[in-house]
């Protein structure tokens, strides 16, 4: 092997050590806002569709509730 040549390996191992020290610099740089997404996603309940009707407790769904108030305030508006 000629001198000034590198191996395959010795390659390797440079483009590893580059992508590791890029993604610990991406890491330590964006640290806050990685720390509240890995919260808020531990928090999270994976069980719970968001589509899924809620409920208050006495058991009407509260986009009755929301239809039903936005009714009477906008038949209130027309009157006036």
């Amino acid at each position: 092997m000629a001198k000034g040549q590198s191996t395959p390996l010795k390659s390797v191992v440079v483009v590893v050590g580059a992508l590791a020290f890029g993604w610990a610099a991406i890491e330590l740089a964006f640290k806050p806002w990685l720390d509240k997404a890995r919260a808020s996603m531990d928090k999270s309940d994976p069980t719970r569709d968001p589509d899924d009707v809620d409920l208050d407790a006495g058991g009407k769904k509260l986009s009755d509730e929301l239809d039903a108030a936005a009714a009477s305030s906008s038949s209130s508006a027309a009157t006036a």
